[in-house]
Parts: structure tokens; C-alpha cells; sequence
């Protein structure tokens, strides 16, 4: 049975994350958000002569490098006390404020990349020659020379600056509308009892026996939607607005090809990833007339789509025993690895129960002051111990990355970002696999395996083709209405699922619950992650030479590199498709023993 959500004062401490080794309280970070604006009149001193010595060129770093580090630790400190308890009325206030704060510091410090770029890039790699200091920022100077083209007058980036005060409304709009002011109705369960459905209970429903069940949590999630569809839109269409303001000021072909400059990856990355999807799709649909077959069902719908097809009981896991879940599927990565991620737990990482008002969905963050934070809404299920090692695979990724790297390098990209959660994730599911007892639970947690790249490289795939045809149909004067932007997501749903399913027409305003969407051209990057990882965690699994000593170097190159040379130093190369076609033929293989067992 589904159970309604707790106030966050009912849930135990231990279960929440332990935020007071970066404040006691608001009052202390609101001290330090005082001192980033006497750190900002610091930096603005060194306006006209950044560059003028190696001394001065030294200091300026250390400086901007302290008020970036403070300005980090208040803005997170602020965004993670707002996603805990979102209706929090000063917890608003001061995530605002620190909203304010980060425009007013990228106001003050426009001047910085317009005077550095000044220069001539070969004096600045001599200066670097010659200072230890200057050496920690070489990548992030050769980066910011590369964006030379893109980077406009001192007064042309002051004006950008300034205008970014009135962005972002589009996205804000969304998460209060999605996050605090939601109300999606009640449904019904399997006792017949109204239940209050949420972000995090939705999938709960839609793995219902019950037939009633899953068309009723789908039908009151779409029906929601739908109802605010011409709100939905328009916060939409306010955020491409946006970005292709920037774009064009920028002078960028487009949002994508902005998106991918700064990581240095070629648009045919993003193409090469539909395309290989694409010619997989009659292996999607095969796998789920098999779903339908097993499952004897007459007519499969959307809402069918999450049902478990094994006879395996359905099982429900505390929190301490998914830890011990966690910290075995992971052993093949190392003693000295499980070590360090003791610390997710004796330190409080981790917040990890639903409660009203708490942010849906999970995220890793952090910052290099701070320990990489785990949000998550556990709810005893194997896709909550799935999500938990995911998202302890992007701490262990930031906690390497710090350890390893400096301040400047210590960022890794997103499009490496999905990667150590993806490779996390097959551990379990072989580790599962293997021990295994039955055919049944065999086939549960192949199923499992399957239905996570269906969901991560086939769903993100989808969405990510949406946001390249929605941005393109903007680019080509189409106006973005929300029967455009819906009958777009319709029209792909019947593309990639074809005869396998019923596409009801609700199912066209799914598009308007994906938060992703307002960080545009981010989706793709978890179907990329997922095809590294099954590289890389099968590689490990077989024992292949130096596949672990690899990804230890991968987990601690953090952002000392562009993506792509990363991967290649660890002999992945993504300038191809053929990672993505190795993981839908690990798709392919794992369907034909799934076939064999039933």
C-alpha cells in the first residue's frame, strides 16, 4: 500500500543529511553571504590589471578562487535547505536571496574573461611556464581562450549580465509549480482507499497488478497536466526564448551547439546516439510484445509498461538493508572504495525518506567545501536501492574528483556525470543476478536490467530527440504552442513503442513533467553515461586488463580534461556510435536470455 507522505519533524534524524558541517544555522551562512560581497569589491580591484605580472596574475586567482569556493558553499547550502522542505517560507527566502546574490557577483565580475582574453593566449602559457600557481588554472585558461569567438566587450557581458536578472523565470515557474504549489489529486490503490498521488509514488501506482490501479494514477497525472498545459508551455517556450538569446549573442549556430561547445563534443555525438537508438527500436518493441505475452495482457497501454513480468514476490527492503546491498554489489571496485563510501553514512550524507514538500525525484550534490550530498525519496523498493546506488556513484565520483584534483579541476562535465551512478547500477544488477536462487528471480532482475536501459537509454533518448525538434521548430519561426509541443512527444512515443502498445492520448502531456527539460540538452547525456558504464562495469566484471585501475582514473580526473580525451585515456571513444550499438546488443543479448528462461 502507498503511504501518504511525512512532515519532515516526523522522520528520525538519522535519516536526514547533516547540513551543520556546512552552517549551524541561516544565520551563520548569512554571514558568509556578506563576506562573498566584500570578497567581490576584492576581486573588482584587480579590474585593469589581472594580467599586468605573474605576481598579480597569481593573486588574482587566489582571491577569485576564495569568493567562487564561499559563494559555492552558501548557494548550495541555500538550494538544499529549500529542496528539503520546499514549502519553508525562509528557506525561500534565502534560496532567493542567494539567487540574487550569484546575479549580482556574475555582475560585478563581467569584466574578468573580456580583460584575460586581451591577451595574447601564447603570452599567457608563458606566464604559465613560469608560476606552480598559475598551472593549477592551464585547462581552465586554455578553455576560456578556445570560447575566445563567444565572448563578447567588457559592456556587451555587463549588459548579458544584467539581462540574466530577468531570465530564468521560465524554469522558476516550473519548480514551484512542480515542487510547492503541486496538487495532483488522489487516486485509488489496491484496498479501494484514496490515496494523495505524488512524483514519488507515481511509478509505485503504475507497478500495480491492478489494471484500475495504474489508469487511474495515469489518468490523474495527465489529467493534471493537461489541465495546465498553457501555463506548462509558455514557462517552456520562456526558457528556449532564453537560450536562444544566448546563443545568438554568443554567436552560436544554436542552443545545442552552445550546449556542446564548452565540453568540446561534435554534434554528431547527439545525432550518432538517435540514430543507433533508432535502428534498436524493433528490439524495444519485441521486448515488450514478450511483457505483454507473459503478462497475458489483451491490450498493453502505457501504464502498463513498468509491470514486473517474473513471478518473484515483491520485495521490500529497509534502508540499512539496501546499504548492505549496496556495499556488496560494489566489492569488485575495491576494499579502498567501500572505504571511503563508509563515509556517505558516518557522515550523513544521505537524506534519504519523502516528505511534504521535500524536492522529487534524487540528485547528488555538493561542493569542494562541502560533502557531496545524496537526495533521495526511499521507499523500500529495488528501484530505491537502484536510485541509492546511483546517486552514491556520483558522490564517490565528487569525493575522488576533490580529493584528487585542485579547485579549478575539481568540476567534472555533466557528460561524464552519468557515468560511475550507471556503473554502480549494472554492479547491483549482476551482483542480484548471480545470486540469484531461481528462474524467477532470474528473470526479475534481467527484466530489471532491461527495463533500465529502456528507461535510460531508449525514454532518454526520446526526450532528448523532443528538446533537438521543439529547439529546431523554434529556430524555424514555429510557434511553440502546447498542442505543437504535445503533439511532438505523442508523435515520438508512437515512433519508438509502434504497434507494441495502445498510445493513449493523455500520454502527449508527459513532456510537461520532465524538469530536465529546463536544462536543455542535459537528457542525452544519461543514454551516453549508461553506454559507457555497461563498457565500463562489464570490463571490470570480466577481470580485463586494467579495467579497474581505469576507472579509478576516470573517478579522479575530475574536469582536469575534456570529456571525450577522458574516455579515451580510459580507451572508450564516444566520437562513434559504436558504444551506444555495444549497449543496445547487451540489450539484445540479455532479451534473448530473457526469452530462453521463460
Amino acid at each position: 500500500m502507498v503511504k501518504e507522505e511525512k512532515q519532515r519533524s516526523e522522520i528520525e534524524d538519522k535519516y536526514k543529511w547533516d547540513l551543520t558541517v556546512m552552517y549551524k544555522n541561516l544565520s551563520d551562512c548569512e554571514k558568509d553571504f556578506q563576506n562573498v560581497k566584500a570578497l567581490v569589491d576584492k576581486v573588482v580591484s584587480y579590474k585593469e590589471n589581472i594580467t599586468n605580472d605573474i605576481k598579480t596574475f597569481e593573486d588574482f586567482f587566489d582571491d577569485y578562487d576564495k569568493l567562487s569556493r564561499l559563494l559555492d558553499k552558501v548557494y548550495i547550502y541555500s538550494k538544499l535547505l529549500r529542496d528539503q522542505e520546499s514549502t519553508n517560507s525562509k528557506y525561500q527566502s534565502m534560496s532567493m536571496k542567494t539567487e540574487e546574490l550569484n546575479d549580482y557577483v556574475s555582475e560585478k565580475l563581467s569584466f574578468i574573461e573580456p580583460e584575460i582574453l586581451k591577451n595574447n593566449y601564447q603570452d599567457i602559457k608563458e606566464m604559465i611556464k613560469k608560476s606552480s600557481k598559475l598551472k593549477e588554472h592551464s585547462f581552465e585558461l586554455e578553455c576560456l581562450f578556445r570560447n575566445k569567438d563567444h565572448i563578447l566587450s567588457e559592456t556587451e557581458e555587463n549588459i548579458i549580465s544584467l539581462a540574466s536578472n530577468a531570465f530564468g523565470t521560465g524554469k522558476e515557474v516550473f519548480y514551484n509549480f512542480d515542487n510547492a504549489d503541486i496538487s495532483l489529486g488522489k487516486t485509488i490503490d489496491e484496498d479501494e482507499n484514496m490515496i494523495e498521488l505524488t512524483h514519488s509514488n507515481f511509478i509505485d501506482f503504475l507497478t500495480s497488478k491492478s489494471s484500475k490501479v495504474r489508469e487511474s494514477a495515469f489518468n490523474v497525472m495527465f489529467l493534471y497536466y493537461e489541465k495546465f498545459k498553457n501555463t506548462i508551455s509558455a514557462a517552456y517556450k520562456g526558457m528556449v526564448k532564453e537560450k536562444f538569446f544566448y546563443s545568438k549573442v554568443r554567436k552560436f549556430e544554436d542552443p545545442l551547439h552552445a550546449s556542446l561547445f564548452s565540453d568540446d563534443i561534435d554534434v554528431s555525438v547527439y545525432n550518432n546516439l538517435i540514430k543507433e537508438v533508432h535502428k534498436a527500436i524493433p528490439t524495444l518493441n519485441d521486448y515488450i510484445k514478450l511483457k505483454q505475452n507473459k503478462l497475458n495482457i489483451n491490450q498493453m497501454h502505457w501504464y502498463d509498461l513498468y509491470l514486473d513480468i517474473s513471478n518473484e514476490p515483491k520485495k521490500s527492503y529497509t534502508f540499512e538493508e539496501a546499504k548492505k546491498m549496496v556495499f556488496e554489489s560494489l566489492k569488485p571496485l575495491g576494499k579502498n572504495y567501500l572505504n571511503n563510501l563508509e563515509q556517505a553514512f558516518d557522515q550523513k550524507w544521505i537524506d534519504v525518506y519523502p516528505n511534504k514538500g521535500k524536492k522529487s525525484g534524487a540528485y547528488s550534490w555538493g561542493c569542494y567545501d562541502s560533502y557531496p550530498y545524496v537526495s533521495m525519496n526511499f521507499i523500500g523498493n529495488l528501484e530505491s536501492v537502484n536510485t541509492m546506488v546511483h546517486e552514491l556513484g556520483h558522490s564517490m565520483h565528487s569525493y575522488y574528483s576533490k580529493k584528487y584534483q585542485n579547485y579549478s579541476n575539481h568540476s567534472y562535465s555533466i557528460f561524464l556525470a552519468e557515468i560511475a551512478s550507471t556503473v554502480n547500477e549494472v554492479l547491483l544488477n549482476e551482483y542480484l543476478l548471480r545470486n540469484a536462487k531461481t528462474d524467477d528471480e532470474k528473470i526479475y532482475y534481467i527484466t530489471f536490467l532491461l527495463e533500465k536501459i529502456r528507461t535510460t537509454i531508449f525514454r532518454q533518448t526520446l526526450f532528448a530527440e523532443f528538446e533537438k525538434i521543439a529547439f529546431d521548430k523554434y529556430k524555424n519561426k514555429e510557434a511553440l504552442t502546447s498542442d505543437l509541443l504535445s503533439n511532438i512527444h505523442y508523435d515520438l512515443n508512437k515512433l519508438y513503442y509502434g504497434d507494441s502498445i495502445i498510445l493513449d492520448d493523455k500520454i502527449r502531456y508527459e513532456w510537461e513533467r520532465i524538469p530536465h527539460f529546463y536544462t536543455p540538452f542535459y537528457v542525452y547525456k544519461y543514454a551516453t553515461g549508461l553506454s559507457c558504464a555497461i563498457t565500463i562495469a562489464y570490463s571490470i566484471l570480466e577481470k580485463k586488463p586494467n579495467a579497474l585501475e581505469n576507472y579509478k582514473k576516470f573517478l579522479k580526473a575530475g574536469g582536469s580534461k575534456f570529456p571525450l580525451d577522458i574516455l579515451d585515456d580510459i580507451g572508450i571513444d564516444m566520437r562513434n556510435g559504436k558504444t551506444v550499438s555495444d549497449a543496445m546488443k547487451v540489450f539484445k543479448d540479455k532479451l534473448e536470455e530473457l526469452k530462453q528462461l521463460i
